[in-house]
């Protein structure tokens, strides 16, 4: 283990879900004690798990990151059981079919009061999930650095938000969830102005495609058969695949370094493999 990171903590929230809970267990493998937070303890102890097994240390709490009063309670408990917060990994957020229209243009039949029950435009979405999808992934991020960075004030800390490909260009479909990644760039940002006098870098990282299952069922492999928005995301890829999880740690990694990237803030990192070098004509 690096004894530069010996007997840090970092909190990871989202450290449940796929990319989150592999930077999280290679986190762990740097001597980090790693903070898993997650609203689901099963998905959260399956992380702990796997961390455990390689000889890392870890603890679970489970928390709404949405929900102010108990990420601000949970932070509290946290620095009473540790004394110190030294990262911050804001991974929670999230999707929601429900905030999606089924087309990618405007069609009149979404105007219809007549139209077919399984027909949904942009004008039929759920408003509430909507909302919902905006909630976990600005609010989400920004309460968890609130309550977190008070423990980083004067002593150094390094907080990394997650964006995405679509903080730079809305996908189709995508309106909810590309307005809010948008949004964590730009917080990103005017957090890193904030904080800086108080010793705190606050950066962000924008995963391309990742695999995992659910990405599986839409766009497909390139190994096993691609679908067609699938075949769209490769054509626009230069290097000719999806990512996989182990390849947003590296860059989570050397943010949080000071050694490596002490005079950087305020950035985006888009991991993606050249996602956004190809405008498609």
């Amino acid at each position: 283990m690096n004894t530069y990171f010996q007997d840090k903590v970092a909190v990871v929230t989202g450290a449940g879900g796929m990319i989150c809970s592999q930077v999280s267990l290679d986190l762990a493998a740097l001597g980090i004690t790693v903070v898993l937070v997650g609203r689901t303890a099963e998905k959260l102890e399956k992380t702990a798990a796997a961390i455990r097994e390689q000889g890392g240390n870890c603890a679970v709490y489970t928390c709404d990151v949405t929900d102010e009063k108990a990420i601000y309670a949970l932070a509290d408990e946290v620095y009473a059981k540790f004394g110190r917060v030294d990262y911050l990994i804001n991974g929670a957020g999230g999707n929601n079919a429900k905030a999606q229209p089924a087309i990618v243009a405007f069609d009149p039949m979404e105007l219809d009061e007549n139209r077919p029950a399984d027909f949904k435009g942009l004008y039929n979405i759920d408003t509430e999930a909507f909302e919902s999808v905006l909630r976990i992934n600005t609010m989400g991020t920004f309460y968890p650095t609130m309550a977190f960075a008070r423990f980083m004030v004067g002593k150094g800390g390094s907080v990394v938000n997650f964006a995405s490909m679509n903080s730079y260009c809305p996908l189709t479909r995508n309106f909810a969830y590309a307005m809010s990644k948008a949004a964590v760039v730009n917080l990103t940002q005017a957090m890193a102005a904030y904080f800086a006098n108080a010793g705190i870098r606050i950066n962000a990282v924008a995963p391309g495609f990742i695999v995992n299952e659910r990405s599986k069922l839409i766009l497909g492999t390139v190994e096993e058969g691609l679908t067609k928005r699938g075949q769209d995301v490769i054509n626009h890829t230069p290097m000719g695949n999806f990512g996989k999880a182990a390849d947003m740690s590296g860059a989570v990694k050397w943010l949080i370094d000071d050694r490596a990237s002490g005079f950087v803030t305020g950035i985006t990192v888009p991991v993606d493999g050249g996602f956004l070098t190809l405008s498609g004509v």
